[in-house]
């Protein structure tokens, strides 16, 4: 028996990072899409154990539900990028990395961003894998 092979695009190889976020974690929304805080429901493309919640890093996509922010976006679900974690992780030139609050950025089903500026820095990683949120950053490290 054979197996299929994947069509379509090739996808770009996360680095492996250490975990910063889980289901039930709110994140900040950095980008002026009107949203403020965010809720993470489920980490897309997470592969876990039974009964142990997916979890996110930088660069993870994610489907969240906002709680705080303009009153036609509460409640709704939509895709987020998380851009910065708290939790210290590693990058694969042997620097440590960790900022000030966990954050998203909303995004369309696409991979394009629903806010025209984001606000705060934002992680080299992500932006790897998210060009277009390189592109109407202020600052990446």
């Amino acid at each position: 028996m054979g197996t299929r092979r994947k069509m379509g695009r090739k996808t770009q190889m996360k680095s492996r990072t250490s975990y910063g976020v889980q289901n039930g974690s709110k994140i900040f929304i950095t980008d002026n899409s009107g949203a403020k805080i965010a809720q993470i429901i489920n980490v897309d493309h997470a592969k876990t154990r039974l009964r142990r919640l997916p979890q996110a890093s930088v660069g993870s996509v994610c489907t969240v539900t906002v709680k705080k922010g303009r009153p036609d976006l509460r409640g709704t679900i939509l895709k987020a990028v998380i851009v910065r974690q708290k939790m210290i992780y590693k990058r694969v030139d042997g620097t440590r990395l960790s900022f000030e609050d966990n954050a998203g950025v909303l995004i369309t089903r696409e991979g394009d961003p629903k806010g025209t500026e984001i606000r705060g820095p934002i992680a080299r990683e992500a932006a790897e894998l998210f060009p277009r949120l390189a592109s109407i950053s202020s600052l990446i490290i």
